[in-house]
């Protein structure tokens, strides 16, 4: 990629996009066999962004920055799980400006898993995620 040296100049005959409106064209992960099966856009995009930056465990990775990823919670007691996770989780989807909130978390306590629920609303719809086992986390 090349950058422009010295000063840009925007003329009226110039149309400026807004980030947001870019499109999220990027590669279709396929977790389980660790390969990419081709393209998605749009939600699809979305819902994948979401899982992986909460599947990428924060500051362990040099290709991402310091903000990306999520900060797991290995060996906190339920009590603390119950406060702490949903900030987590906002913190880490919020990093993505497409991303706008986190609503309607809820946590569910079974045994030894964690099932949390939210959706997410992003500039192309809504990703619902619905009882994703987080089992990393001791209650």
């Amino acid at each position: 990629m090349v950058l422009p040296i010295g000063e840009i100049t925007v003329s009226e005959d110039m149309e400026v996009i807004d980030t947001a409106q870019l499109p999220t064209r990027t590669y279709q992960l396929d977790f389980k066999r660790g390969r990419c099966t081709g393209m998605i856009d749009g939600l699809k995009a979305m819902e994948q962004a979401a899982y992986k930056v909460l599947d990428t465990v924060r500051f362990s990775h040099m290709i991402y920055s310091e903000g990306y990823g999520f900060e797991n919670m290995i060996g906190h007691d339920q009590i603390f799980v119950r406060g702490e996770l949903p900030r987590r989780i906002k913190e880490a989807l919020l990093q993505d400006e497409r991303f706008t909130a986190v609503n309607n978390f809820r946590l569910e306590f079974e045994k030894d898993n964690t099932y949390v629920s939210f959706s997410c609303p992003t500039l192309y719809g809504d990703v619902v995620v619905l009882r994703e086992v987080i089992d990393y986390v001791r209650t």
